[in-house]
Order: structure tokens, then C-alpha cells, then sequence
């Protein structure tokens, strides 16, 4: 009976061992329900989520331009929970995709999607994010924060309820020699080294977020899908670096 308990209490304690690692790679927390306004699914009407996005005006969602292979149709707007989504909360997309991207190496990691009518504003609902201006400087180790319905662990799935994650800055310099200067021009790097912290597939075109109201960079790569983090810093392309692109786009209302 005595050797019944030590093999009981050993799969328990395996058990609780797997589960805290597997709650514990990107160590995210549920958004509370009226924080994030800004935050969209991008949905392709097959395969449900794709990535993530950001509502930047009324007429536009802002994500990364390699979501564009998985033919995004539709975003949803207006609800932390994918299962409570109804047709209010959906919108049809036309893609505009940054015309100098190539592929997320080379960077140009940008995409607006126009929003098939306006989104239905609210204080409790839906609110754009405000997006950085060029003087924006992002010191290392300053805290941003992460959002999305990805993976919580490497080659999982897509969850229901949006999680977030607090990320520090890492210099463009460090982050660079880290990755043997493969990190492409005009990105920012945040989470994923030295930290259990950062984004993992789904969360692709979330946005990085500085002082809780601007949107400061576009979720674009990790380490080869690699979300065990600490690992290689997360990349983000650098809004700041595309604003005359957006603003035009912003201001004609098309691609």
C-alpha cells in the first residue's frame, strides 16, 4: 500500500510539472474584459483565426503583411472570447499589404486591412489605438506589453480568450548580434531572451503596445516557430518607420 501512494504521488507531482510548463512558456494572463478595445482577429472563413491585428481608425486594422498568406477574409472586432463572436462583431477585408514586402526576413512587415464599413465605435467596445509618432525612443529593458489568441506553447493551438504579456525592450544592437545580424532594417525587438515571456504563432500581427495606449510595433517573427522561450528575441516591425505609408492609406481610405 505504502509503494501504491509513492507511485500515486509521483504522477501527480509529473502531472503538475507538465502543466505549470506548459502554462509557463509564454506566461500570459487573461485581458480583462474592457481593456484592449483595439484588439482583432484576423479570420480566414475556413480556418478561423489566423493573427492577430489592431483596430488603428474606423475604416482600418492594422497587422503583419505575412498574414497575407493565409488569405484573410474577415475580422473580428469588439470581444476578447472567439466563441462569442456574432455577425455586429465581423467585418470583410480588402488587403493592403506593404508594397515592399518580400518575405519576414527581409522586413516591410506591414499590412492595413480596409474594413468593409466603419467599425461601431465604443467607450466599452471597440476604440482604435493611438499609434506612435517618429520621437518615440523605446530604452532597453522599458516594459511594453503583448497581446493575441495564439499558441501558448510551441506547435499548440489557438485559445478562445485573449491573453497578454508584458515584454522588455531589447537594443536593436544586442538583438541583432543575437540573431547574427539576420533582424532585417526598421524593427524592434521585445521578449522571447533572457525572459519566459513573448509571442507565439496566432499572435503574428498583434500589436506591441508602450505605456498601455500606443501601438509601437507589429508582431512579426520568432525563432523558427520556437515559443520556449528564453530563447532569441521577438521581432516586431517598427511602426514608427512606416508612418508616411499608413498616414496616406488613413487618409484616402484605400489601398
Amino acid at each position: 500500500m505504502h509503494a501504491l501512494h509513492k507511485i500515486l504521488l509521483f504522477h501527480v507531482l509529473t502531472c503538475l510539472r507538465q502543466n505549470a510548463f506548459g502554462s509557463e512558456i509564454i506566461n500570459g494572463k487573461k485581458s480583462k474584459d474592457k481593456s484592449m478595445q483595439y484588439m482583432a482577429s484576423v479570420q480566414n472563413n475556413n480556418k478561423g483565426h489566423v493573427c492577430g491585428g489592431f483596430l488603428v481608425s474606423e475604416d482600418f486594422v492594422m497587422t503583419a503583411a505575412h498574414c497575407d498568406d493565409f488569405k484573410p477574409t474577415t475580422v473580428v472586432l469588439g470581444t476578447h472570447n472567439l466563441k462569442k463572436v456574432n455577425n455586429d462583431m465581423r467585418y470583410n477585408v480588402k488587403r493592403c499589404k506593404h508594397p515592399s514586402y518580400v518575405q519576414t526576413s527581409k522586413g516591410n512587415d506591414i499590412m492595413l486591412l480596409k474594413l468593409s464599413r466603419k467599425a461601431r465605435l465604443g467607450k466599452k467596445t471597440i476604440k482604435p489605438i493611438k499609434l506612435t509618432d517618429s520621437k518615440t525612443k523605446l530604452k532597453e529593458n522599458k516594459k511594453c506589453q503583448v497581446a493575441g489568441w495564439g499558441y501558448t506553447r510551441s506547435r499548440g493551438e489557438v485559445i478562445d480568450d485573449l491573453l497578454e504579456v508584458e515584454v522588455p525592450i531589447i537594443s536593436l544592437e544586442k538583438c541583432k548580434k543575437m540573431w547574427y545580424n539576420k533582424v532585417p532594417a526598421n524593427t524592434i525587438c521585445a521578449g522571447g531572451y533572457n525572459t519566459n515571456k513573448g509571442f507565439c504563432q496566432g499572435d503574428s500581427g498583434g500589436p506591441l503596445v508602450y505605456k498601455g495606449k500606443y501601438a509601437v510595433g507589429v508582431a512579426s517573427f520568432n525563432n523558427n516557430n520556437n515559443c520556449t522561450y528564453p530563447d532569441l528575441p521577438n521581432v516586431y516591425t517598427d511602426i514608427s518607420k512606416f508612418l508616411p505609408w499608413i498616414k496616406d492609406i488613413l487618409k484616402k481610405k484605400q489601398c
